[in-house]
C-alpha cells in the first residue's frame, strides 16, 4: 500500500484530503507544519508527498528545494497544492522540483486522479486488494463484491461494512467501533443503524450472508 504524506496547515482541508486518500486505499499521514513533516521523512520515506505552499513555519517551495538536495529524497514524487493560480507560480513550483501542481479549490476526485497518475509515472506499484472468504470475494480495486463469481450490488455503507468485516475475519467488532469507522466519530445516530445495515447486507449476500454472525450485546463478526 502506497504511503502518502500530506502537509497542509488548514485542518479542514487536511481532513478532507486525508479522508479521500484513505478511502482510495492509501496509507496517509497528515502534518500541519514543515518540522513534523521533516521528522516523519527521517523515520520513513513516503511513496508520495502532497505539499501546501503556504505553511506557518516554512514555505512549501523551500521544502521542495530542501528535499531535492538530499540524495535519498531526490526522486520523491511531490504534488504542490496552493491557492495561487498564476502561470508564473506554477512554473516556479515545477522548476524548483515539484512533479505536479494542484490549485485550490480542487475536487477530491481530481486529487486522487493526480496521485494515481504520479504514482504510475514514478513506477510505484499500487497493491491490488483482494479479500475472500469461501464463496464471498471483494475486489477493492474495482470496488466490487462477488458471491460465487456473481456480482452483488451493495450501497457504499454496506460495502464499507462488509470490507471492515472481511479485514477482521474471526474478530468480534463492537457496534461502537463499526459506527466510528463507517459513519465517523461524530456520528450521533443510534447503534440500531448498524443492525439495519447488517440485515440488508445479509439479504443481499444470500447464503453467503450466513458468514456474518451476531455476537449478542456486543456486535458482529464474520467467519
Amino acid at each position: 500500500m502506497a504511503l502518502i504524506y500530506v502537509v497542509e496547515d488548514d485542518n479542514d482541508i487536511l481532513e478532507i484530503e486525508t479522508f479521500a486518500l484513505k478511502n482510495s486505499n492509501y496509507e496517509v499521514k497528515g502534518f500541519t507544519n514543515a518540522k513534523d513533516f521533516y521528522e516523519a521523512v527521517e523515520e520513513k520515506i513516503p511513496s508520495l508527498a502532497v505539499l501546501d505552499v503556504m505553511l506557518p513555519d516554512e514555505d512549501g517551495l523551500q521544502i521542495v528545494q530542501n528535499i531535492r538536495s538530499v540524495p535519498k529524497l531526490a526522486k520523491l514524487p511531490i504534488i504542490m497544492v496552493t491557492a495561487k493560480t498564476t502561470e508564473i507560480d506554477k512554473v516556479k513550483g515545477l522548476d524548483m522540483g515539484a512533479d505536479d501542481y494542484l490549485a485550490k479549490p480542487f475536487g477530491v476526485m481530481e486529487l486522487i486522479a493526480r496521485v494515481k497518475a504520479l504514482l504510475r509515472r514514478s513506477g510505484v506499484q499500487e497493491e491490488r486488494k483482494l479479500l475472500q472468504l469461501e464463496e464471498l470475494s471483494m475486489d477493492d480495486e474495482k470496488h466490487a463484491v462477488y458471491v460465487k463469481d456473481k456480482h452483488c450490488e451493495l450501497t457504499f455503507k454496506e460495502y464499507e461494512l462488509l470490507k471492515m468485516l472481511l479485514e477482521n475475519v474471526g474478530i468480534v467488532l463492537k457496534r461502537e467501533s463499526i459506527m466510528s469507522r463507517i459513519w465517523g466519530t461524530d456520528y450521533m445516530g443510534e447503534t440500531r443503524t448498524v443492525d439495519m445495515h447488517i440485515k440488508t447486507l445479509r439479504q443481499k449476500l444470500g447464503e453467503a450472508g450466513n458468514h456474518i454472525k451476531t455476537v449478542r450485546n456486543v456486535g458482529y463478526m464474520i467467519e
